[in-house]
């Protein structure tokens, strides 16, 4: 009242009411995010491991029996629970592992740049302390495309098998020399810092992110996304080790099935398969079509048995 009878201007009085309904509005979200953050990080998961990884937690779960062992990497903000139609059905016939990126589902945020090079990394790290030997078949949607041929490009004694789920291409023309590592610049690092308080002041909420973390997770995950479009390009051929690609039968953008048949040429030995109706989404949250993407990975899996078969 008293900054009300100290201020001269109609408008001004006017505007003063919504501020403080927003400021109010802004405490009882922040509020509820801090003591949401606090009982979550003092809570373990009902399944699955909290494993360290070089100073922070990654969320790991694992189920079924058989090899290869598959990993699958979920697409740009997306968490463990969304393959929740996939990977039951891939571990009826062999092991399969799902966890969460740093920052969003269980896991715990990381300080570091979560570019594909650090994710692949980190992933790396988190199956070998978490006891789930390689090789592996890799499955990676969308985004999780790109954090699974880096994978298979660091790594290529552990990737058995590949599995792209209408996944984003790699640069066409990546830049020579070795492939840039993340440094944001200051610019980038003020956007990431603003977004993580406006998760704290609960707007991950009105944008169906499930924590502060996690919205800053997302965001920092397009922020790089250049980064990890050049580091996916390291994986120049697989050689003749098996690859599946698994494209949308709708809703592509122009380009989009020239990339795709560009990632089943890495391999000699590739299938692929235009799921027909299936969108970019619905490859993983249609019970119909995210079927069809069980089935892929299979394929790949018996593709890799059949291989190490041989005399």
């Amino acid at each position: 009242m008293r900054i009300r009878r100290q201020l001269r201007s109609r408008a001004a009085r006017t505007l003063l009411y919504p501020v403080i309904v927003l400021l109010v509005l802004a405490s009882l979200t922040g509020g509820y995010e801090t003591v949401r953050g606090a009982v979550r990080a003092g809570s373990t998961p009902g399944q699955g491991r909290l494993i360290d990884v070089d100073g922070h937690r990654l969320y790991l779960h694992c189920t079924g029996s058989g090899g290869p062992t598959v990993v699958i990497e979920p697409g740009a903000g997306l968490t463990s629970s969304d393959l929740a139609l996939i990977s039951p059905a891939v571990a009826r016939e062999t092991r399969v592992c799902v966890y969460d990126r740093a920052g969003r589902g269980w896991s715990d945020p990381s300080d570091a740049p979560q570019d594909g090079a650090r994710i692949a990394t980190d992933l790396h790290t988190l199956l070998q302390r978490g006891d789930e030997p390689g090789p592996y078949v890799l499955a990676g949607h969308s985004f999780g495309g790109l954090y699974a041929l880096t994978f298979a490009a660091r790594y290529p004694e552990e990737a058995a098998g590949l599995v792209l789920i209408d996944s984003t291409a790699p640069a066409a023309d990546p830049p020579p020399g070795p492939a840039p590592t993340a440094d944001p610049d200051d610019t980038m690092q003020r956007i990431s810092a603003l977004v993580a308080t406006g998760g704290r002041l609960g707007l991950g909420r009105l944008l169906g992110v499930d924590s502060a973390d996690h919205l800053r997770s997302t965001v920092d995950e397009y922020l790089l996304a250049g980064f990890s479009v050049d580091q996916a390009a390291a994986l120049r051929t697989f050689d003749d080790k098996p690859l599946v690609v698994l494209s949308a039968g709708r809703g592509a953008r122009p380009g989009w099935a020239a990339s795709q048949d560009a990632l089943a040429a890495l391999s000699s030995t590739s299938l692929h398969r235009v799921v027909g109706g299936a969108t970019h989404g619905s490859l993983i949250d249609d019970d119909d079509d995210a079927a069809e993407t069980a089935r892929g990975i299979l394929d790949a899996v018996s593709a890799v048995r059949e291989r190490d078969a041989r005399p």
